[in-house]
């Protein structure tokens, strides 16, 4: 069992002002990737299905806050992405950092299994031919760069809309949006909606959904309520708090039963009302974050935890199965043991990150 599913922008820096706030914001985030990954150990059998232990509940209270970490990556690249003023350059600066250190380290995940005894040679060989088909290696938290790709690729489209879109306008697609954000709830009760059947797999809202939204979410924001306003800070607060609670109590309430864990997992979606919701009260909350003294060491620290997010990100599952490996038998309580691995987790990871990005061409391998 590798705790490895999810993920993570934690790509190139972006090329605009940097905003210190959403540094520190892109920081939290990568560490909450990896309580999450640590967390899976706890509720997921090795056989995938679900463990109905005292971790598992205690997983439930500490990590339906961080299903945040994905979609707040997503809204972090839709806040700096556009406009995009140079298609070329845009594409040649975002896939070259994002791309080759993905491709590189499918490779050096393949190897890995195979040097674990999980797979033999020729599967690892067939896992890295299978990259343009998907992530060729038994490491699921690698979906999260296709998914980034898509982005990229839908962005030049678009960037003049995003631009030049009257606040209605943009309201109207978030609020369609949020429509699409309720299907894995309407989908419990009827299978197919709006012309969903197995011959059409693009119902009406179909072009209204998926991760775009927090991008597009991220830009309507930018341009309309980055003001300081205390009231927006204490809807953002409601917005935590609100859908923080429908994420754990959906979570725990399935867990009372569930045996599979796409059941179980369903409030702790990324592409549902409640974790947009969650998504954009913390958002909100960290719009307005400025370093007073830019140059101290904890922003220093910041700023490079930032940079080395992505590789961060597409390292850690190495540096987690060791240390889950080595503490969670010395951890009794899940509480503890959960946090505690992960922390360490981040901390060898960030060390061993910063030591590859001193060799030459490091870009090449953790962008």
């Amino acid at each position: 069992m590798t705790g490895n599913r999810h993920i993570v922008n934690i790509s190139a820096s972006p090329t605009h002002t940097r905003h210190r706030g959403f540094d520190l914001l892109r920081v939290i985030a990568i560490y909450m990737v990896m309580q999450i990954h640590t967390g899976e150990f706890e509720y997921i059998a090795t056989d995938g299905t679900v463990l109905h232990t005292a971790g598992s509940w205690a997983v439930g209270w500490t990590n339906s806050l961080l299903r945040v970490c994905v979609p707040l990556f997503v809204m972090i690249t839709g806040f700096f992405l556009f406009p995009i003023e140079n298609e070329r350059k845009f594409f040649r600066k975002r896939f070259t950092r994002v791309l080759i250190p993905f491709v590189i380290w499918c490779a050096v995940y393949a190897f890995y299994y195979y040097g674990q005894g999980a797979i033999s040679l020729q599967t690892a060989l067939l896992n890295i031919a299978k990259i343009p088909v998907n992530y060729g290696t038994e490491v699921g938290h690698l979906w999260f760069v296709y998914m980034l790709m898509a982005i990229y690729l839908i962005a030049p489209v678009f960037s003049p809309w995003i631009v030049s879109a009257s606040r209605k306008s943009m309201e109207l697609f978030l609020a369609l949006w949020g429509v699409t954000l309720l299907l894995p709830f309407i989908h419990l009760f009827f299978s197919g909606v709006w012309g969903e059947c197995y011959w059409n797999a693009t119902p009406t809202l179909y072009y209204f959904s998926g991760f775009i939204g927090y991008a597009v979410l991220a830009a309507y924001i930018k341009r309309f309520w980055m003001a300081p306003s205390l009231r927006i800070d204490w809807l953002a607060i409601g917005m935590v708090v609100a859908g923080y609670s429908a994420t754990l109590a959906g979570f725990l309430y399935r867990l009372r039963y569930e045996h599979e864990v796409k059941s179980l997992e369903l409030t702790w979606n990324f592409t549902t009302l409640n974790v947009a919701i969650m998504t954009a009260g913390i958002f909100l909350l960290f719009r307005n974050i400025y370093a007073v003294r830019r140059n101290s060491l904890v922003w220093r620290l910041i700023d490079d935890l930032s940079r080395m997010s992505y590789g961060m990100y597409l390292a850690h599952i190495i540096v987690l199965n060791s240390m889950h490996s080595l503490l969670a038998p010395l951890l009794g309580n899940a509480l503890l043991r959960i946090p505690t691995i992960a922390l360490t987790t981040f901390v060898i990871t960030y060390l061993a990150v910063k030591l590859i990005s001193l060799l030459p061409g490091s870009k090449y391998l953790i962008g």
